[in-house]
């Protein structure tokens, strides 16, 4: 794809982002500017009584000492303290992976110690950080789940369908994730038991779309995976691995990548290829964080709001 083309393609949309869903079922964005804190928002505040609320952080690379970032673990408790401290409690936290750099024994225990200082529930789905060298033995270990099937796992929440994606063991071409036809087996049939008109919600670590294939960033199979969820009349990707935020639509389906609780990456093309990237001192935190997502009945039908929230 032609850089021109590229951009076309998608907006690289920075931090200062809302997301709202609106009646229609589609996930529209408008920029704002940078948020110092969180509790600065002058979005509408839910009530618990009334909104599902979760929240997605992601590649927190807990071992990294380099100059992007020399304290990792750091960011990743101010992340966790910043989550606790919502006015609206997530229904639960999903982290899309890259919990570790390494997949050291000892980087998972620490990780799992400050991750565990979470109040809400925590799901977690591994990056290709996390299953070096063992296919993701010692990430099973640190984090198990006894309902997964193949590396999918699925649950339900106010009337929303939520999925979560294994696509680093394998890879395909040019370092894509992929996903394997046993794990698109048990999507297809977990997909089979849903209404059109429910809401999905999938997470994934590796982008599920060809955001920038020349860096991998991209699923080998996504096409079997975006057949499947094409009869449904809303369906929000969620994924990690770039360490920006970037949407993109393909039909009803919309696709938002996460910033990262460690450090940035360049925007696609602008590297000769990815990696950390160095900024400010004062610039760090201004350029990492999480996305803390609210669904509001009593706003209006299907209003959700997305938002990515710094840690400073």
């Amino acid at each position: 794809m032609q850089r021109r083309k590229f951009i076309e393609h998608v907006s690289w949309t920075g931090l200062g982002i809302v997301w709202t869903l609106g009646s229609n079922g589609l996930i529209t964005a408008c920029q704002t500017e940078d948020i110092p804190k969180a509790s600065n928002s002058n979005i509408p505040k839910a009530s618990s009584s009334s909104a599902l609320s979760f929240v997605q952080i992601s590649d927190s690379h807990i071992g990294f000492n380099k100059p992007a970032n020399e304290n990792v673990i750091e960011t990743l408790e101010k992340t966790v303290k910043s989550i606790n401290n919502l006015a609206t409690p997530p229904a639960f936290v999903m982290h899309t992976g890259d919990i570790t750099h390494l997949s050291k024994p000892n980087e998972f225990d620490r990780a799992k110690q400050i991750l565990s200082q979470l109040k809400a529930p925590m799901f977690t789905i591994p990056g290709e950080h996390d299953v070096i060298g063992d296919r993701g033995k010692a990430y099973t270990e640190a984090f198990p789940a006894n309902d997964k099937r193949e590396g999918l796992q699925s649950w339900d929440r106010s009337g929303v369908h939520f999925i979560s994606l294994n696509n680093v063991l394998d890879f395909g071409v040019d370092g894509k994730g992929k996903i394997g036809q046993e794990q698109l087996n048990v999507l297809k049939n977990d997909l089979t038991a849903q209404k059109s008109d429910t809401p999905l919600v999938i997470f994934s670590h590796i982008p599920l779309y060809d955001l920038y294939p020349k860096w991998g960033w991209a699923t080998e199979d996504s096409k079997q995976v975006l057949d499947l969820l094409s009869r449904f009349a809303a369906v929000s990707v969620l994924s990690g691995h770039i360490h920006q935020v970037i949407q993109h639509t393909e039909g009803k389906i919309q696709f938002h990548t996460a910033a990262s609780t460690a450090f940035p990456q360049p925007k696609p093309g602008e590297a000769e290829k990815p990696g950390p990237v160095k900024l400010p001192p004062d610039s760090l935190l201004k350029a990492i964080g999480y996305l803390n997502v609210e669904f509001i009945p009593d706003k209006a039908p299907n209003v959700t709001q997305y938002r990515t929230h710094l840690i400073s």
